[in-house]
């Protein structure tokens, strides 16, 4: 797994956590081209795209050739100029992700709890601290899920 980020401190998490590879992007612009260089010119088989507009173009250059992007998120917009040439030159699925329905979530818990999966939480917020925790939601501060819980 190659993980992206403009903190070095999310960045050590993640290796923490078994990324394979990090990539801050603010000191690789071209993140794309240091997913490729990182894969010996291969790219991903899978980007879990969640800044939208403004990253899309990236994610297209970083996955490999009959790769899926999965767009899941539109942190900055939802419209965008797009080169459609990547898209059928190198057979990339680019799917959009929204929440699913009841069976797919109570299907998704059982592997979750068959795997026994642990998620990242970053904090977790009394149900009167719910401004606190979009704020700090919105800081970007945070690494993991941040969490409200209901009495």
């Amino acid at each position: 797994m190659i993980v992206t980020s403009s903190s070095d401190e999310k960045l050590d998490r993640a290796r923490e956590l078994g990324a394979w590879q990090t990539i801050n992007y603010v000191q690789h612009e071209a993140w794309d081209r240091e997913v490729r260089r990182v894969t010996d010119g291969r790219g991903v088989d899978h980007v879990i795209e969640v800044g939208g507009a403004d990253t899309l173009t990236r994610s297209l250059g970083a996955v490999r050739f009959g790769g899926r992007i999965a767009l899941i998120g539109v942190l900055s917009g939802t419209s965008t100029e797009l080169n459609l040439i990547p898209v059928l030159m190198q057979q990339i699925r680019v799917q959009g992700v929204l929440v699913g329905s009841r069976d797919g979530f109570e299907a998704m818990n059982r592997a979750i709890d068959a795997q026994r999966l642990e998620p990242v939480v970053d904090r977790v917020f009394e149900l009167g601290e719910a401004r606190a925790a979009f704020e700090h939601l919105a800081s970007g501060r945070h690494f993991g899920k941040i969490c409200i819980r209901l009495n």
